[in-house]
């Protein structure tokens, strides 16, 4: 046919168009990839024009308007490869002047979930941006009031730790290239000038040109012995209070037999939890923790990762020892701020006379799984990237309502408050329907070595009470306690001991007072009975 013999003979020129067009693009020169570094310095050294290589030791790349030096460009995980909270050091770029301050500063790469969500662009922008000026003579304080001797630098809301291992990543970085390179305004570094190349460039001069070691003070040190050792009395007091919750949970029979006292007690603990644990010191637990101490392990695992942040890592140490000896409920039900400010505001929400409501047994059992879903989902995103699972980690939202104090706009907040105000009905119900952290904590909880909360064989058969009073829906009809649901709030002991709650109990006072009164009336009838006689 005419028209299938115009497309056949069209075919070979297409494809031979194609070839040519082809042909053409790969040969034609690609325009050269843009050296972020080199732009970066630029905006460090706006009248530089070129830039060496990475060299010396340690690595520096020198910048040049000419054949005159301007100063240095450090990557500093190439001096100073200080873990933060991902266990992966913070890479930033940093432009040093001859003078010895610093000309700029920016971030590179980072694994840090807190940056990832929950610090906006123009925070961190406003944190490096204060570190321009500053002296390798100098030191700086984060935060708080003037010091005599100190730059403060404000540090970032809700990312203290991540600003300090940053911090503590630019200061031994460019000290240690203005030590080794002789700069100027080092004191007690002589100044070599360095030598030149045949094209009549400075070379930087040589490691000897000051004593090894001069801005450290003699002394190296992990950067976490640093942050121990200025959070000392927070580490003071949480030791103290987790040691008296030990000692709540060893005579919890002592306790649970006076009920007033208990609950001033946890309500106590409760205040304590959220306003010093989680506001003040911003020691909330997260199941990015999980995720990131699980991602060490299976690739490259340091204790210095989790050493940066000491309320933080005795707070999972205290956590892991509570799994084995009472389970899940001790972090979820006294430690765990988020969990404090459910609880309180169902406290008081009662105290209004408030309803409280509840799912039917069905109903629970299966949302209880959703927390599970949930975490094996990020669980299986942290595998890719942790970034990734920081991000959809904000199914918590502890970060919103303990870290950066409801300082948070749109949908986060937004999530938040709709979680507190059903709390105030459905006590605690993100924890027992929503919590990857609860998941990732119950998933242990059954090796617990030993049972703490007493039961009797009338539990459940027939004696339904504890399961009724059970706010968390934590005792199952045939009267066991779920380990992986219970929260630990020791109110099923105040019913077991407490002889007008509990049935058997109840039965045993019942005749006890039968007893008793027959026992009194019998005497009295012989005392009147005597009495008659004389």
């Amino acid at each position: 046919m005419p028209g299938m013999n115009m497309r056949q003979s069209l075919r070979p020129a297409w494809l031979g168009c194609c070839l040519v067009v082809l042909v053409l693009l790969t040969g034609m020169p690609r325009p050269a990839a843009a050296d972020p570094v080199f732009d970066l310095a630029q905006r460090y050294f706006p009248q530089a024009d070129s830039i060496g290589a990475f060299e010396g030791e340690p690595l520096a790349a020198p910048v040049y308007q000419g054949e005159q030096r301007l100063g240095y460009v450090i990557r500093t995980t190439d001096i100073a490869p200080i873990p933060a909270y991902s266990g992966k050091p913070i890479t930033l770029l940093v432009g040093l002047d001859l003078t010895g301050h610093v000309a700029g500063l920016q971030i590179l790469k980072h694994s840090e979930p807190i940056l990832v969500v929950g610090v906006s662009d123009q925070d961190l922008k406003h944190y490096v941006d204060q570190y321009q000026g500053v002296s390798v003579l100098e030191r700086v304080k984060l935060g708080g009031s003037d010091r005599e001797g100190y730059v403060t630098i404000d540090s970032i809301t809700g990312a203290t730790i991540t600003a300090m291992v940053m911090n503590a990543t630019v200061m031994k970085s460019i000290k240690a290239v203005a030590e080794s390179r002789g700069i100027p305004a080092v004191a007690g570094a002589p100044d070599t000038g360095g030598s030149t190349d045949v094209e009549g460039r400075m070379l930087p001069a040589g490691p000897a040109a000051a004593p090894p070691g001069w801005w450290l003070g003699e002394k190296t040190e992990p950067f976490w012995v640093s942050v121990w050792q200025q959070r000392w009395w927070q580490i003071v007091v949480l030791c103290l209070a987790l040691g008296v919750l030990t000692l709540i949970l060893l005579f919890q029979d002592w306790l649970t037999r006076r009920p007033r006292l208990l609950k001033r007690v946890r309500t106590g603990y409760l205040l304590f939890t959220l306003f010093f644990i989680g506001w003040y010191t911003l020691a909330q637990l997260s199941v990015i923790h999980v995720l990131t101490f699980i991602n060490a392990i299976l690739h490259q695992f340091t204790w210095e990762s989790f050493l940066v942040d000491p309320l933080i890592f005795i707070l999972w140490g205290f956590v892991a020892l509570t799994l084995l000896l009472w389970g899940r409920g001790v972090y979820c039900g006294w430690l765990c701020p988020f969990g404090a400010l459910q609880e309180l505001i169902h406290q008081l929400a009662r105290r209004l006379k408030l309803p409280a409501l509840e799912f039917p047994d069905v109903v629970h059992e299966r949302l209880t799984a959703l927390k599970y879903v949930i975490f094996i989902a990020l669980f299986g995103l942290s595998l890719q990237s942790i970034g990734y699972a920081a991000r959809a980690a904000e199914v918590e939202p502890f970060k919103t309502a303990i870290v950066l104090h409801f300082n948070r706009e749109g949908i986060f907040l937004a999530y938040t408050i709709a979680l507190l105000v059903i709390g105030i009905f459905y006590r605690k119900f993100f924890c027992k329907y929503l919590c990857p952290l609860g998941a990732a904590l119950a998933i242990p909880a059954p090796l617990r070595i030993f049972q703490w909360l007493r039961r009797r064989k009338e539990c459940g058969r027939p004696c339904q009470i504890c399961a009724i009073q059970c706010e968390v829906q934590a005792i199952r009809p045939t009267g066991e306690i779920n380990p992986n649901e219970c929260h630990y709030c020791l109110d099923c002991q105040v019913t077991y001991w407490d002889d007008h709650q509990c049935p058997p109990l109840s039965e045993k006072r019942v005749r006890r007072e039968k007893s008793k009164a027959a026992l009194d009336s019998y005497r009295d009838r012989k005392t009147a009975t005597g009495s008659t006689e004389n």
